[in-house]
């Protein structure tokens, strides 16, 4: 490594994000990286910087912060040459969990990056009709899940990993199957009724929430996660082993893999790495090869 560019997000981690994009880039000075850093004044801004950045040439686009800047970085490295570095200031960090970095050391998250031990990875992309696709890392989400994420969404009040707990109770009292039109690969569209329909191109979701406990980012396909019980009870017993991924044990969820699926549900947003997406209906695939990302070396 000889240059990266540092997209940092001072915001994330409740203030986090900017302390560690500090010690980061210090560090990579210590190591005689040039750095350039690409803070913008909103999304779509820092969006716009990243695309310079790249058609200038880095050797890495580093991310400071946490699942949601990590989304948008995606964007516009899907598909290409240019690997991504992750320092993890999040609140979920759910790729820098899968992907073994250090979440508390934004110094030793810094030395993976100058190591520079690639890994080829694949990628979901998410098509909805008549906009752009949208590239996500981690899972996508409808059902229960997004409707949890819109009501977080909404509230100012409290902060962190509490308010999407609070959340989450809230919405279970408001508890329903949901009418899905299910399109898996090229069979048969599956008209059913569940609570909620996961896609997983790595195992979690939520801060920790290992919704596809199976994914393996690599294999060219999406793990599927359904639920399918409409009892408060059983979805709070249900809801602890989500963090082991024993969930999927019991008989109320129902796994499977795909390469591409149709997903229909009215009323219903799709969330995919904890941003909102959009809408149903979507088209969601597993596209192999789309990123190269950087992890801790092999041995």
């Amino acid at each position: 490594m000889e240059r990266v560019s540092v997209l940092a997000n001072p915001t994330s981690g409740h203030g986090n994000g900017e302390h560690a994009a500090e010690v980061a880039i210090t560090r990579f000075h210590q190591l005689g990286i040039d750095v350039r850093a690409v803070v913008g004044r909103d999304a779509a801004h820092a969006r716009e910087l990243v695309d310079e950045e790249l058609a200038a040439g880095t050797d890495a686009m580093v991310v400071v912060g946490g699942d949601g800047i990590i989304h948008l970085a995606l964007q516009s490295l899907a598909g290409g040459d240019v690997p991504l570095g992750i320092i993890p200031a999040g609140t979920g960090n759910d790729h820098a969990r899968e992907f073994g970095l250090p979440t508390k050391d934004p110094a030793a998250a810094a030395d993976v990056v100058a190591a520079g031990w690639a890994e080829t990875i694949d990628l979901g992309r998410v098509d909805r009709d008549g906009a752009p696709p949208t590239w996500f890392g981690s899972v996508m989400a409808s059902g229960f899940d997004s409707l949890v994420s819109d009501r977080t969404n909404r509230m100012t009040w409290p902060h962190g990993r509490m308010r999407y707990n609070l959340a989450i109770v809230a919405e279970l009292t408001k508890l329903r199957m949901l009418h899905y039109r299910l399109t898996f690969d090229d069979g048969d569209p599956i008209e059913t009724d569940l609570t909620l329909v996961a896609f997983g191109n790595t195992r979690s979701y939520g801060g920790g929430m290992r919704i596809c406990p199976g994914a393996d980012r690599s294999d060219g396909l999406l793990d599927v996660t359904m639920t399918n019980s409409a009892s408060r009870l059983k979805l709070i017993t249900l809801f602890p082993k989500v963090f082991s991924g024993k969930h999927v044990e019991l008989d109320e969820v129902i796994t499977t893999r795909v390469r591409t699926a149709r997903v229909e549900c009215p009323g219903i947003n799709a969330y995919a790495d904890g941003e909102l997406i959009g809408p149903l209906p979507v088209t969601v695939s597993a596209v192999p090869g789309a990123l190269r990302v950087i992890l801790p070396p092999v041995g």
